[in-house]
């Protein structure tokens, strides 16, 4: 639990604060439960106010604790996490909940069941609890995931609130708020022109609130996406990504799949980056084709969308159309950067739409994209562009 802060003399004057993220914690498993609760209450930006054995108790919780982030299991007793997540939703609008599953087809499918249900995200977690205290990149990932949501859930409900501290205490500054401060504000003297060349592909690039955010934008293309082939790297484990190519295939209406190695790109298909392999694309006699690599992460991803944008900025030049989505990180600045000097034009989801503002930012500070657009917007721009209209 965060300290409670200390009582200020009569002549004080507190000076506020953002007070720490508060999250709850959803776990059946005791050792799982502690773990996490111990890791998120490590940072200084964080502070568990709450944690709970099943969906239930959450339910039946959540009004007195309001936490900004709930992580939540999905097979627990009583009440499981995809039963749980639309109370918690109804009871506590503006929470943030990532869903936290081991890596089997069915927990992947209820992931990204939840995510259509309203969880911003998931957390792909080891299969035993030997396996969760012994990975520092769960660890990791679940402290990023937090902080990055935490943030959202502010934003979602107004803003942080302050809390005071005793006169001499120096505030520290989110970094998030920092960062955020730090940002350049997109102008149009940073802006790339469009390209006037007719695209021949689309190369789209998400993390964090990506999947909702891919299924907007291909719903919205609509028949014009079977013009050009569809290349997409959606940071995801393996069994996630080929569940996410089905889903995708069934919301655009085309043939969807993980890239093969060696398989032809044909128009009217899409192709997502299989989870553990880095997906780009290239020539072999003349034919454009995926190829897979098992490279080391680049920034710290893999798949990686900077790849895949370097290859299809060499391949296509001034031909390809690309969009870098919501998702945390910087992944997708350098590759924006190759396909906007090739003479391609990239679009990045504006800040009030995304989930997390972390890779369409990354584009905007490298001067790389021709328009920063809200989702539907940047969806609808891109059908026009590939009916053959301007922007």
């Amino acid at each position: 639990m965060a300290p409670a802060a200390q009582p200020l003399g009569s002549a004080a004057r507190p000076t506020p604060v953002t007070d720490p993220v508060r999250v709850m914690v959803v776990d059946d498993s005791v050792v799982a439960r502690g773990l996490m609760a111990r890791w998120i209450d490590a940072d200084s930006g964080l502070a568990v106010v709450e944690t709970c054995r099943t969906g239930k108790v959450a339910v039946d919780t959540i009004g007195q604790s309001k936490p900004d982030v709930v992580v939540l299991d999905i097979e627990m007793p009583d009440m499981d996490g995809l039963t749980a997540l639309p109370l918690l939703l109804r009871a506590h609008p503006g929470v943030q909940v990532v869903m936290a599953s081991t890596l089997t087809r069915r927990n992947a499918e209820i992931s990204l069941k939840a995510l259509s249900l309203g969880a911003a995200d998931y957390l792909p977690k080891p299969e035993s609890n030997s396996g969760v205290s012994t990975s520092p990149e769960f660890r990791q990932e679940l402290v990023a995931k937090v902080k990055a949501l935490g943030e959202r859930a502010r934003r979602t409900v107004g803003g942080a609130r302050p809390v005071p501290v005793a006169v001499g205490d120096a505030p520290k500054r989110p970094a998030a708020a920092a960062a955020k401060a730090a940002a350049p504000a997109p102008s149009l003297a940073s802006m790339r022109r469009w390209s006037a060349a007719v695209p021949r592909i689309v190369a789209i690039g998400s993390s964090t609130g990506g999947p909702q955010a891919l299924s907007k934008v291909l719903s919205t293309l609509g028949p014009v996406a079977s013009r050009v082939p569809i290349v997409i790297t959606q940071h995801m484990p393996a069994t996630f990504t080929a569940i996410l190519a089905e889903n995708l295939g069934k919301v655009a209406g085309l043939p969807s799949a993980e890239g093969q190695d060696g398989e032809a790109l044909e128009p009217g298909r899409i192709y997502v980056a299989p989870g553990g392999k880095h997906m780009i694309v290239k020539s072999d006699g003349g034919s454009p084709r995926i190829s897979l690599n098992d490279g080391p992460p680049v920034n710290f991803c893999k798949p990686a969308v900077d790849p895949l944008f370097a290859s299809v900025a060499d391949l296509y030049g001034p031909a390809c159309l690309a969009a870098v989505l919501t998702g945390m990180g910087n992944d997708g600045g350098k590759g924006a950067v190759a396909i906007a000097d090739a003479g391609g034009s990239v679009i990045a989801q504006d800040e009030e739409t995304s989930v997390v503002w972390g890779m369409p930012q990354a584009v905007v500070q490298e001067k790389a994209c021709a328009a920063v657009l809200p989702l539907e917007d940047l969806a609808a721009t891109m059908a026009r562009i590939l009916k053959g209209a301007r922007p």
